[in-house]
């Protein structure tokens, strides 16, 4: 009725294999817990000031090729300024896990923009001069532009790395319809925009579905790339929230008021506010 009881050596012999698994597991979830970070330095000092180095250097030749472009006109200047828009943020959120982890790395992370803020400063009040840049950010050349949408562009993606971080997909929400979203809304609408919202003749049906499907498939992009080192956890859940947000960055986007204030103002706090109840 019933067979022969294993020996000791086949229950040895299971024993040895579930405790290797087991191992692989782990080793598993070690390498996928740890920061790039730890590839610099022990020291996470120091590791933090070489990541700094390194997306501050990434950053600035972003900011200095979309420079080059506008010195050269390759561009029309409202599409050269959205490129800045799209590239800039997105790609400082992708230096995010060469930071060390806890508010030490976060705080520092965030000094890179924050270089931005007083550049804007010093810019849009005139205090320095860089026709480039100029060239580059605003979208009729005045210098006194940057003091508005490039200032709270840099301001929300500071403070956004500096409050939330890499572990809240809140951060991943905000920059991804910030950056991807508005940027991308904006160069499909002037292309495409044909038909316009019935209570915003300024925007577009089509710069609106953009808007929602990029900040969508962007915030979903990097909840793959941060779950991937285990920041965050990646679920169903999770993306129909990121679906949710990005609708609403939209529908805020498409608003009269929106226009009047500043998208780079209401996007994030419309993914902020939403993304606290659904993330």
């Amino acid at each position: 009725m019933y067979g022969p009881l294993p020996s000791s050596s086949d229950f040895l012999h299971r024993y040895k294999f579930g405790q290797q698994l087991e191992g692989k597991h782990r080793r598993k979830l070690r390498r996928k817990l740890t920061s790039p970070a730890a590839m610099f330095s022990e020291n996470p000092v120091v590791s933090d000031v070489i990541a700094t180095a390194l997306s501050g250097g990434i950053a600035l030749s972003l900011l200095r090729l979309w420079e080059e472009t506008a010195k050269r006109g390759l561009f029309d200047q409202k599409l050269n300024r959205k490129l800045v828009h799209v590239s800039v943020g997105l790609a400082f959120m992708l230096c995010w896990p060469m930071f060390s982890s806890g508010r030490q790395g976060a705080v520092i992370a965030a000094l890179v923009p924050a270089v931005n803020i007083i550049k804007m400063l010093l810019l849009g009040l005139g205090i320095w001069k860089d026709d480039a840049t100029v060239k580059s950010m605003s979208r009729f050349g005045d210098h006194r532009e940057l003091l508005k949408g490039p200032l709270y562009y840099a301001s929300t993606i500071t403070l956004v790395g500096a409050v939330y971080w890499r572990t809240s997909p809140i951060a991943i929400a905000a920059i991804c319809n910030l950056c991807a979203g508005d940027g991308i809304a904006d160069i499909v609408g002037r292309r495409f925009g044909k038909h316009k919202l019935p209570y915003n003749r300024n925007k577009s049906i089509v710069g609106s579905i953009a808007m929602a499907t990029a900040g969508f498939l962007a915030s979903i992009g990097y909840m793959h790339y941060f779950s991937s080192f285990g920041y965050v956890q990646e679920s169903p859940e999770m993306v129909l929230g990121f679906f949710m947000v990005s609708l609403a960055a939209a529908l805020v986007e498409s608003h009269p008021l929106s226009t009047e204030i500043a998208d780079n103002l209401t996007v994030p706090l419309a993914s902020v506010l939403v993304g606290s109840f659904v993330l």
